[in-house]
């Protein structure tokens, strides 16, 4: 937990003028430049870093493999050194060595020795560790004796195993401490948060939220588009950074993890206008309960703390999932690459062959959270008549597209080096929804303005195919209807999303290319 020093102030302040001055100059990107709206904070102030945090879940998971891969290999060196059993015990040693370490990961857990505050503190921690070490071992000796397995067991093996891994455990727990400690030196622990709604609800939750110890919480301010007696400009020490359109803005700009709504359920018009502007983000929404008369079953609440909160949304493709789905896209659109490369190769020298210019040209487009990307693409166009910004959608026989071109178009050969941005840069997926142009239009309308709800389909990483190219909504989205059409099949991708529903997408895009009629 994080208070705005006197010093952060001041840099708010100073970016407050500057964001004036900006305007002033027309430097700025935000759509209104009084000075009184939203800082741009991601540009360098002190509360804010840029890279996106790490998730606990993950964290916590891959110490619980590192911790059973540790204990189970401790328990197997003690054995080949000191134990010499009778022949034919092996197996029974072997299934207690596995046993024991399924059961040291249980106790672990229901001792809370993997939560990421457990890891921060070995010190405070290190009871418990024994504690929970010395149960196991407790717990192993007393079936030993009541199955009357002291003959088959040695207990010099128990005991130097007992010592021997809790040595290693220390030694790893010691470690784990310096790791945990640095990423959060670097900010890549925290829970970035945000409060919508002033006044005293806000007030109570923000001294509620800060009275907690070993907090991973990192509030920046809150949000309100109130600006009368009812919502100060800073409360309980937090700066009031703007409306809730600059929320949208800043979470855009900033890696925002959690939005904290602090309006009654009884302020269902207004609570249902900030969330229809919110849920476009790839952010967790939770609703703060602490203030409402409605109460529920304590199983309906989550926590944030000890603080209750009804959740809303939630991030989209996170935790292990996120893991998962990085971990498909690399080594299957690495597997891709080598499969088409021949095939790259052709296009690539009928490209150079065909027409001058080079083989290859970058086009931005919007990526995750809106952010922009450069997605590699085969050169279909004439080099003197490149459309680097896709102003206008190509249309059939467009001159601007030489014969060769045409003809990987249609296929989507010219999108194979996206591939690239796959496996090497990270900011596309092998399935996702299209990356769509920067300023694309339907009836000279930005997307945007179109479909209500239109950059929800940003809140996962855009991808090379998705569900909507394989059902044909491909190609040019020249009418309000195809653009529709494409953004209800992408929400409907990330509300269901899954790697079987992937690997299926992938699988049967090769034939959706063949039906495909409108792509030029």
């Amino acid at each position: 937990m994080n208070y705005f020093t006197a010093k952060d102030m001041q840099k708010v302040d100073q970016l407050l003028r500057s964001e004036g001055q900006n305007a002033a100059e027309g430097g700025t990107d935000y759509q209104n430049s009084d000075a009184t709206r939203m800082p741009p904070l991601a540009d360098g102030g002190p509360m804010v870093h840029r890279r996106r945090a790490l998730s606990p879940i993950v964290i916590s998971g891959l110490v619980r493999t590192l911790e059973f891969l540790l204990v189970l290999a401790t328990g197997l060196i003690v054995h080949k050194i000191y134990v010499k059993p009778p022949i034919g015990t092996e197996l029974y040693y072997y299934s207690a060595i596995l046993a024991m370490s399924f059961a040291t990961l249980v106790i672990f857990h229901a001792l809370d020795l993997t939560q990421i505050s457990a890891m921060r503190m070995p010190l405070r921690s290190g009871l418990r560790l024994a504690g929970g070490w010395g149960l196991v071992f407790l717990t192993a000796m007393a079936l030993v004796f009541f199955l009357k397995l002291d003959g088959i067991f040695s207990r010099v093996w128990l005991l130097a195993w007992f010592v021997v891994g809790f040595l290693v455990l220390t030694i790893e727990r010691t470690a784990i401490a310096f790791i945990i400690g640095y990423l959060t030196r670097l900010g890549r622990l925290d829970r970035r948060a945000v409060i919508v709604g002033g006044g005293q609800p806000s007030e109570r939750i923000l001294r509620d939220l800060a009275e907690q110890t070993n907090s991973d919480l990192r509030i920046y301010g809150f949000f309100d588009d109130r600006t009368d007696l009812r919502s100060p400009d800073v409360i309980a020490g937090f700066p009031k950074l703007g409306t809730v359109d600059d929320l949208v803005d800043f979470a855009r700009q900033s890696p925002v993890d959690l939005v904290i709504v602090t309006l009654p359920i009884s302020a269902e018009q207004r609570l249902l206008q900030m969330l229809r502007k919110l849920w476009v983000l790839p952010i967790d929404i939770r609703l703060a309960a602490h203030m409402n008369k409605l109460r529920f079953r304590p199983r309906s609440y989550s926590y944030i703390g000890t603080v209750p909160v009804l959740d809303v949304f939630d991030k989209p493709i996170a935790d292990w999932d996120l893991v998962l789905k990085a971990t498909f896209d690399r080594v299957v659109g690495a597997l891709c690459l080598l499969l088409v490369s021949p095939i790259m190769l052709a296009v690539a020298i009928a490209v150079k062959t065909t027409s001058s210019g080079s083989i290859l040209f970058k086009q931005k487009r919007h990526g995750f959270n809106n952010e922009t990307i450069e997605v590699y693409k085969f050169r279909s166009m004439y080099t003197n008549q490149l459309d680097l910004e896709a102003a206008k959608q190509v249309t059939r026989n467009d001159p601007r597209v030489t014969p060769v071109g045409r003809f990987i178009r249609r296929t989507s050969l010219d999108e194979l080096p996206q591939l690239f941005n796959v496996v090497f840069k990270g900011n596309l997926s092998l399935v996702g929804p299209r990356p769509h142009v920067l300023h694309g239009k339907a009836q000279d309308r930005l997307y945007d303005k179109v479909v209500d709800g239109y950059f929800a389909r940003h809140r996962v990483r855009p991808g090379i195919t998705g569900w909507a190219q394989v059902n044909g909504w491909r190609g040019e989205t020249d009418t309000p209807e195809k653009i529709q059409g494409r953004v209800e099949h992408d929400l409907y991708y990330i509300e269901n999303w899954s790697l079987v529903f992937d690997a299926y997408i992938l699988l049967v895009t090769p034939l959706s290319l063949i039906k495909t009629k409108n792509a030029y």
